[in-house]
């Protein structure tokens, strides 16, 4: 069974250098915040295994391979009718992006409780979801609700990226009662600040937003900040850790995930919350040299000498 395991949507990704306007042909690569963070636990050593539906389009070869390619076990990537979502990507200057989405109705958002595995999810060490995961389709949400509910059953750590798109959602109600509804079975969170404090829990501050989550039952709350690093709240203690920051900021896509994903690898590792921390903020910041949603993540060694390397109090 593989150590974490992820539930959502992979996108088939097209990329240009210019603008989508003005583009006159784009590359090609996946990337979904689901695989984004298996992807990263994987290259740092952890097994990982993704649920998701596969459209039966011309694209399914692509991803398929390229998951496996990753060492990610797709054993419950189930291939079905349809199609496969894609959105396209340009770079701005400093890193920034422009996306353009094509996904309402693909295979993945037609997902429902009955594609879960319990042995499978029950034998893994740690379930990451993500409110994009519930908002891509109603199906999907209560996918994610079975999901957390298996994993509770089996002693599975439970880890939530908050994730808010808000074009994904009919209204910031509906996603706030989307995140409310899992966490109860949810035993790591990881928000980013300050919009996802704000306007998922209604607070005036990272640390009250820490408090709240807290108060719901939640035992550790690792906020992405950002360059500012991460606030990590845990066992009743707020922990700073600065950024790791690279040479140049190439592309800021898929940073978030790299974040989870290595604390996730940390947590099944036996590090410690705050060393966790420390290797995802370092695993963030490497992946911002290089463009592509997985392209930048990095592997083993290299993570691993820059977070041997950070100084500690």
């Amino acid at each position: 069974m593989p150590d974490i395991i992820s539930l959502g949507e992979c996108m088939v990704e097209l990329f240009s250098e210019e603008s989508i306007a003005r583009a006159g042909s784009f590359r090609k690569a996946v990337g979904g915040d689901a695989l984004n963070t298996l992807v990263a636990a994987a290259r740092l050593g952890a097994s990982t295994g993704f649920v998701t539906r596969v459209g039966d389009d011309p694209f399914a070869p692509y991803l398929l391979e390229t998951w496996r390619a990753e060492g990610i076990d797709v054993s419950h990537a189930r291939l079905v009718e349809g199609f496969n979502a894609v959105y396209f990507i340009s770079l701005l200057p400093g890193g920034e992006r422009e996306f353009t989405y094509y996904r309402s109705g693909s295979a993945a958002s037609t997902m429902t409780p009955a594609d879960l595995d319990a042995a499978y999810i029950g034998g893994a060490r740690a379930l990451h979801v993500s409110g994009i995961s519930q908002g891509i389709s109603l199906s999907c949400r209560e996918t994610v609700l079975a999901a957390v509910r298996l994993a509770r059953e089996g002693g599975v750590v439970v880890s939530y990226d908050p994730n808010l798109r808000r074009k994904l959602w009919p209204s910031l109600d509906e996603a706030r009662a989307a995140m409310q509804e899992v966490l109860p079975f949810v035993d790591i969170v990881f928000p980013s600040a300050p919009e996802e404090m704000t306007d998922l829990l209604d607070v005036r501050s990272v640390e009250e937003g820490i408090e709240r989550l807290w108060q719901a039952g939640v035992g550790t709350v690792a906020v992405k900040l950002g360059g500012d690093g991460c606030l990590l709240g845990h066992d009743g203690r707020l922990v700073t850790i600065p950024p790791f920051v690279p040479e140049a900021v190439v592309d800021t896509t898929g940073a978030g995930d790299a974040f989870d994903g290595a604390f996730l690898h940390g947590v099944v590792s036996g590090l410690s919350s705050e060393e966790a921390a420390r290797l995802a903020v370092v695993c963030a910041g490497l992946s911002l040299r290089s463009r592509g949603a997985i392209g930048g993540l990095p592997y083993r060694e290299e993570a691993y000498a820059a977070w041997r390397a950070l100084p500690r109090d």
